[in-house]
């Protein structure tokens, strides 16, 4: 039976906040990216978690990061907005942006931001939550491809030429439970990969190939030259190189390499269509109607996007989160070598206040 360590969410914050602020961040920074990887296991993505942390020590000590960059603005208009991440934590520069999204959404009914210049930004669902807690309509894409730029393979392909190119989308709901999507354009995302070996557990079948183009469902297998597949087939692959050239507003694209990518952003103020309140609750009215559909056989219940992320925060926030043996060496051992405490002695009453 798996190992595992029930770790509440202000001890996770406190842990990641811990580990980051030894590795050269700014407490302001550091609490930022440790919020948005712990909302990640609230909502039930835990390969968007704590089991990233030790890459981006790696990525620090190859100063791939620079822990305390901030972001900058290099060209704005009304309605849109240039970042440059400064080799910034992602997850930093994403909320930044999208909140800079937001504010310019409100007095200008729209903004888009492109982001240059970062790493990993997390789970995109974070983002587009909060356009949706702020009355916007949220969209938010990351994009990578090109020859070897991934582990994706385009349709009918045999070599990688994506990474797993996410989209994320919010609507408001005027309640604790916006409308939230948020996938990879790749069957499965590589961090879910890394959550399956974590638990030595096999994938589900039709995810990826082995390094023979062959069908697997062993993590090993990926991680020996496979290679995952566009979720949908020819859908899935378009929606991919669709990403792509959002993200390559940014100007992040090589004309002589055919390279192209980066992270976009948009908010759209509801407000400035329709009235809110109004709109909230018609969206609530629609999403209540699918649901009430009649379940199919072997179900229990219709969801809707949003019901996943929301039922996994009330109950983590009550009963903690499971994290592997395997991913909590990993962090005492990177603690060790910082020579700092992970234990529970290193929650702060503000780390209790974050999750009530």
């Amino acid at each position: 039976m798996e190992k595992t360590h029930l770790i509440h969410a202000p001890h996770l914050h406190a842990i990641s906040r811990t580990i980051f602020v030894a590795a050269g961040t700014p407490e302001h920074i550091a609490n930022d990216v440790s919020e948005i990887l712990t909302n990640a296991h609230l909502a039930g993505h835990d390969s968007h978690g704590v089991l990233r942390i030790p890459a981006y020590l790696r990525a620090i000590e190859a100063e791939q990061i620079e822990p305390a960059a901030e972001p900058e603005v290099v060209a704005e208009t009304a309605n849109t907005v240039r970042f440059d991440g400064n080799k910034c934590f992602g997850h930093y520069v994403s909320r930044v942006a999208m909140q800079k999204a937001i504010e310019k959404a409100k007095t200008s009914a729209v903004c888009s931001v492109s982001i240059f210049n970062t790493g990993h930004i997390g789970r995109l669902g974070e983002y587009a939550e909060n356009a949706a807690e702020s009355g916007c309509i949220g969209l938010i894409t990351v994009g990578k491809g090109g020859k070897g730029a991934g582990p994706t393979v385009p349709f009918g392909g045999a070599e990688g030429t994506f990474s797993t190119n996410p989209i994320a989308i919010g609507v408001p709901t005027g309640d604790g439970t916006p409308f939230i999507v948020d996938y990879a354009t790749s069957v499965i995302a590589e961090g879910k990969i890394q959550v399956a070996r974590s638990k030595d557990a096999d994938l589900p079948e039709g995810c990826i190939v082995d390094k023979h183009g062959q069908p697997s469902v062993k993590p090993a297998d990926f991680y020996d030259g496979g290679a995952l597949l566009a979720f949908g087939r020819h859908k899935g692959y378009a929606l991919a190189m669709f990403t792509c050239l959002l993200g390559g507003l940014a100007g992040t694209f090589n004309a002589d390499t055919g390279d192209m990518g980066g992270i976009y952003m948009q908010a759209i103020d509801v407000s400035a269509f329709t009235p809110l309140s109004d709109y909230q609750k018609g969206v609530r009215a629609f999403l209540d109607v699918i649901k009430s559909t009649s379940p199919a056989a072997g179900f229990d219940e219709v969801l809707v996007p949003g019901d996943y992320e929301s039922r996994y925060r009330t109950e983590r926030l009550k009963n903690g989160i499971e994290i592997p043996d395997t991913i909590y060496n990993q962090l005492q051992e990177g603690a060790e070598k910082l020579d700092v405490s992970i234990g529970e002695d290193i929650i702060g009453a503000e780390d209790k206040a974050r999750y009530q």
